[in-house]
């Protein structure tokens, strides 16, 4: 079986606040400046393992109303603990001098909609390529049961438009993750790790089916709505307890 990390809420950021938006007032809120470090680290992963090329895609983190977020235009090997870039749910700029992701609508619209507390956009190859063939991505692997069921594939819209934030949380209801026309992916979890793995097992998920529906005279078999839901219940007691 192909693993999906369960992330829990105290691992949203270092430091411990719950996944929920409505956490307790009273427990301690997690330093931002842990929370950037984690975000850098998950940013550069995105390019170690081949799902960015270059400045390409984007990650951010919520700690309370603060979201932190990558700066549009550096390499992610040359962010430091002084880079860090924040704004609040309105896009006001509260943190730093670099100029946040020109993404950022799309990282606030799902923050203001869900319960995330982190976000992860990539360029990934396999599912970029799969965005421009079908309208969403075909059932052929039980893990799109851990993203909430068939991932869909939001119409194309200019990067950084609230038109893209918009089609983009039409194909993420009732889902943790899709697939942008003509762009990429979009996923988000209560922890950077979730949200990172989601990316991880789409992008995996989006390569199987193209190698699949490659071979000449045949034609993949593929689950069904039910059997994607049943993985998706199982799913949300599967991994460690803490």
């Amino acid at each position: 079986m192909a693993e999906e990390r369960q992330g829990t809420a105290e691992e949203a950021a270092p430091g411990g606040e719950k996944g929920s938006p409505h956490a307790d007032p009273e427990r301690r809120a997690p330093d931002p400046a842990r929370v950037w470090e984690a975000l850098v680290a998950t940013a550069r992963r995105t390019v170690t393992d081949g799902l960015v090329v270059g400045t390409s895609g984007n990650v951010s983190a919520r700690v309370g109303d603060l979201v932190l977020v990558t700066p549009t235009g550096v390499p992610y090997d040359r962010l430091t603990p002084d880079d860090i870039t924040g704004v609040d749910l309105t896009g006001r700029q509260v943190l730093g001098t670099l100029v946040p992701t020109s993404e950022l609508p799309l990282h606030l619209a799902v923050y203001r909609t869900t319960g995330a507390r982190a976000v992860v956009h990539t360029h990934a190859v396999h599912a970029t390529a799969v965005s421009t063939l079908v309208p969403e991505l075909p059932a052929v692997h039980y893990m799109a049961g851990a993203l909430g069921g068939i991932v869909r594939v939001a119409p194309y819209a200019t990067y950084g438009t609230e038109e893209l934030a918009e089609n983009m949380l039409r194909a993420l209801a009732g889902r943790s993750g899709c697939l942008l026309r003509n762009h990429g992916t979009v996923t988000y979890g209560d922890t950077l790790d979730q949200a990172y793995d989601r990316t991880a097992q789409l992008e995996w998920m989006c390569r199987l089916w193209l190698t699949a529906s490659s071979v000449p005279g045949l034609t993949p078999s593929l689950l069904t709505e039910a059997q994607l839901a049943e993985v998706g219940a199982r799913l949300k007691g599967y991994g460690q307890r803490r």
